[in-house]
């Protein structure tokens, strides 16, 4: 299962990258990852005139999009768009940090889980 990641270069400067979670048999239920400790889970109803200039994420989390569709850029000025299904894992705690806004005219519903430094996703 792929996942977008957003991080920070030594120089502070953000980036996109791709995460593949493996996945293994979980028999008729489908495929598993392995279980990773979390900490906190937010919900979140983001307006669809949101439009958040540079901001480091506030703590290492995941970001689960319900509804609505919404665009992320980095440092370098690469923006991508993302929607309903889509799983981003925000790293950029530090430096310059990402912008954020909403596609649309759409709310956008979403789930936050945080994560403890010691989790590796991959």
């Amino acid at each position: 299962m792929k996942i977008t990641r957003i991080f920070n270069q030594p120089n502070g400067k953000s980036e996109f990258a791709e995460l593949d979670i493996a996945l293994k048999d979980g028999g008729p239920i489908g495929f598993l990852s392995e279980r990773f400790p979390v900490g906190e889970m937010m919900f979140r109803e983001t307006p669809s005139d949101y439009d958040f200039k540079w901001h480091p994420a506030p703590q290492r989390q995941l970001l689960f999009i319900l509804t609505g569709r919404c665009e992320f850029m980095v440092s370098s000025g690469e923006t991508r768009q993302f929607g309903a299904g889509d799983v981003l894992l925000l790293e950029d705690t530090e430096g310059e940090g990402h912008c954020s806004k909403a596609l649309f005219n759409e709310v956008r519903h979403s789930i936050f889980v945080t994560l403890p430094e010691s989790v590796v996703l991959a």
